[in-house]
């Protein structure tokens, strides 16, 4: 059986290997490799939620597999490139200086310190934004984004929370809409929801009852 090293090794040899000898995977660039990226991601998250533990070591394995086509792309840029070791390298380096609490002498015995620790660190490594929303992908899922901005807005700027207590009167136009739905991730986040996931969930179970009734 092989080492964890010796099995990344072996992976990324092999992406080389395919970079270099499949016509296909030759005139693939970063760009053309994004849909695949986002499937392979989503792949992911349905192993987790509803697959096996087979399924996961093999969505896993798909997603690695975007990684080291990104990292061999980069590997042949002439102008500025780099390979999985250089990436590697720059991640094992942010972790470390986010975890002070595990390698130096930062102390944090909640989750909560935790946070403090990593954000201190991620703020000090980002100190060119100007705006507390750069650097939030604006690709995310419209859930998503929304519950991943509202944690970084300041609380004046965040919008009323969804109320139990609604009117029940339907939104009467599209921005309405906006609204009411800003408003109920919000609610989500206040109460350590993931917006995204009960929608996710609530669609699948739907499905359930529609094949039911099909059948």
């Amino acid at each position: 059986m092989t080492t964890q090293d010796d099995g990344l090794r072996a992976a990324a040899d092999t992406m080389r290997a395919v970079r270099e000898r499949c016509v296909w995977s030759q005139r693939i660039t970063h760009r053309d490799l994004v849909p695949y990226l986002i499937e392979e991601s989503h792949e992911v998250i349905d192993a987790v939620e509803t697959g096996s533990r087979q399924d996961l070591r093999e969505e896993l394995g798909d997603l690695l597999w975007q990684v080291l086509f990104h990292a061999a792309i980069a590997a042949q840029d002439p102008d500025d490139p780099f390979d999985i070791d250089d990436v590697a390298a720059t991640l094992t380096e942010k972790m470390v200086r986010r975890h002070p609490h595990v390698f130096a002498d930062a102390v944090a015995t909640t989750p909560e310190e935790v946070l403090v620790h990593w954000n201190a660190a991620k703020a000090a490594e980002k100190r060119t934004r100007t705006s507390a929303l750069d650097g939030i992908p604006r690709g995310m899922p419209a859930l998503a984004l929304a519950q991943k901005m509202l944690g970084r807005v300041p609380v004046s700027a965040a919008p009323p929370l969804a109320s139990g207590e609604s009117t029940g009167r339907a939104p009467a136009s599209e921005a309405e809409l906006g609204d009411a739905l800003l408003a109920l991730v919000a609610a989500a986040r206040e109460n350590g929801w993931d917006a995204e996931r009960a929608l996710r969930e609530r669609l699948r179970a739907l499905e359930h009852e529609v094949r039911a009734a099909e059948a």
